[in-house]
């Protein structure tokens, strides 16, 4: 028997934030104790194996007024990943129990979560944020932006001290870390270097960069020279096309879908399956032109038959 959950929070991350750590009610009944994280999976280069997924702060606002509704929806889509992003971290133990038994009644998998610096602090935070991601059956913990520290190369070597020391308690519960970047993380600090080569060179080899391609595309950086440039690093991508705005234009930037932009798909999807060691894909979206539903549906359906021509 399932029970469904009814959520009447606002569109607002902040609002979601309080609404998924909060809601109680089982939509997942026999959902039993915790589950251990699943690291038998390995690296697969075939990509009639490579799973694609959701990041689902694409579907954010759904998210805030049913996450139950909203992973059904995702599911029926096609998707067979998802990642949570930060306010999973509110959640109590057993309501992410009732999401993995819910991901697991759709055949759905969370492998990576968003993540604040917490999950990366030894103590009780961290061990809050290896517990949750045991139960919800995840492979890495992905640092989803920086905290706040000195803007030069020893002030993110700094910083990549702190990350691997953290990755080092990871590994012992069968979890592993990463990094996403933005675009700030491809400006150039006073050496030359821009500061995704700096973390690059500085974070251990089992660490994944997840590669944000869009923000990629906005800096101005090639994302596939930057796969080839770091083999068996890029575990997983964030795929987010980007074009050109004009003066004007409201839905180019971020808003274009999957498949719109710039970014070279083709070349950066087989690199980043042949050397970069992806493991899986996700779609993530910030808007456009429709819903967010359908935007995360056309964005998968445009995949689809990108990816089938790279098949054929």
């Amino acid at each position: 028997m399932k029970r469904k959950i009814t959520a009447t929070a606002s569109l607002s991350r902040r609002s979601f934030f309080a609404a998924s750590g909060i809601i109680s009610a089982a939509f997942a009944a026999g959902s039993g104790g915790a589950v251990a994280a699943d690291s038998a999976a390995a690296s697969s280069s075939d990509p009639k194996k490579m799973k694609i997924g959701l990041e689902l702060y694409s579907v954010r606002g759904e998210m805030g007024k049913d996450l139950p509704k909203t992973l059904n929806e995702v599911a029926k889509m096609g998707y067979e990943v998802v990642e949570f992003f930060s306010p999973y971290y509110g959640w109590k133990p057993a309501y992410a129990k009732e999401v993995r038994s819910q991901l697991d009644d759709l055949g759905m998998r969370c492998l990576s979560t968003h993540n604040g610096f917490d999950s990366f602090t030894a103590g009780e935070k961290m061990a809050r944020a290896i517990e949750l991601n045991q139960i919800l059956g995840c492979r890495y913990i992905v640092l989803a932006s920086a905290p706040a520290h000195a803007n030069t190369v020893d002030g993110w070597k700094g910083l990549c001290e702190r990350i691997s020391a953290a990755v080092e308690e990871l590994k012992p519960h069968g979890l592993k870390g990463g990094y996403h970047n933005h675009q700030a993380e491809w400006a150039k600090l006073e050496n030359g270097q821009r500061i995704m080569e700096v973390m690059a060179a500085n974070t251990p080899p089992d660490f994944a960069l997840q590669l944000d391609v869009g923000t990629c595309e906005e800096a101005g950086v090639d994302p596939v020279a930057w796969v080839k440039a770091n083999p068996g690093r890029i575990k997983m991508m964030h795929l987010k096309d980007w074009a050109p705005k004009k003066e004007g234009e409201n839905e180019k930037g971020y808003r274009v879908l999957f498949g719109e932009g710039i970014t070279p798909w083709k070349e950066l999807l087989t690199a980043a399956e042949t050397v970069g060691g992806a493991e899986f894909l996700l779609i993530e979206q910030e808007g456009s032109r429709f819903s967010e539903l359908e935007t995360a549906k056309r964005c998968l359906e445009n995949f689809k038959a990108l990816r089938k021509g790279l098949r054929g």
